[in-house]
């Protein structure tokens, strides 16, 4: 019987650089032999990227309709990709997951916590990350970093005070879970960033494989 796989999440406010991360843990799995899987949220699967789509651009959207179509997504990702991938052995990493909602809709948004931990104990209760890597950084250095990209979405384009309540959210989270959660200052060089997170990666490969 092939052993699960490990489901490892990518958490940070804009700008963080979730996606040069992503590769280079991408690239450090399949070097010790582990087939991997990349995938992101909002998207990830047909359905998902659709959503994604409405969700990044649509500025009329009621807090709870943004919410309540983060998870419609996240059901569709969660069932047709992320538990397929893990029950065949191979590891996920995926840039955002639940946290995603925890700071930028209850953070952020304000809504009540409560609210999102129904929806995650009534959809996802069989898909919790092993491992996340909380990529921080400044929100001013983070805004500066995603607007030098030229790409900027509606999160990326909110108000300083909702990218400091999301920031407070995201180091909350840390927190309250300190076993699965693993803060990096990404102000450090890259290789120093990717450092780390191999630091934490390791241990988990070594206990995969025992």
């Amino acid at each position: 019987m092939k052993r699960r796989g490990r489901f490892i999440t990518l958490e940070g406010g804009e700008g963080v650089g979730k996606t040069t991360n992503l590769d280079s843990i991408r690239s450090f799995l399949e070097g010790v032999g582990i087939e991997v899987v990349t995938t992101r949220e909002p998207g990830g699967v047909p359905i998902g990227e659709r959503l994604r789509e409405l969700i990044v651009t649509e500025k009329s959207l009621l807090p709870e309709a943004e919410l309540l179509l983060l998870f419609a997504g996240r059901v569709h990702h969660v069932h047709e990709l992320i538990l397929p991938a893990l029950a065949q052995g191979k590891w996920v990493v995926s840039d955002r997951f639940v946290d995603a909602s925890f700071a930028y809709q209850g953070g952020g948004r304000g809504m009540p916590w409560q609210r999102i931990e129904y929806l995650e104990e009534w959809l996802l209760k069989e898909c919790k990350p092993d491992l996340t890597l909380l990529l921080d950084a400044p929100v001013e250095v983070g805004l500066e970093r995603a607007r030098a990209r030229g790409e900027v979405n509606r999160f990326e384009d909110e108000a300083l005070a909702f990218m400091q309540r999301v920031r407070r959210t995201y180091l909350s989270l840390g927190q309250r879970y300190p076993d699965r959660i693993k803060r990096i200052d990404v102000t450090q060089s890259l290789p120093r960033v990717q450092r780390e997170i191999m630091h934490y990666l390791q241990p988990l490969v070594d206990a995969w494989r025992e």
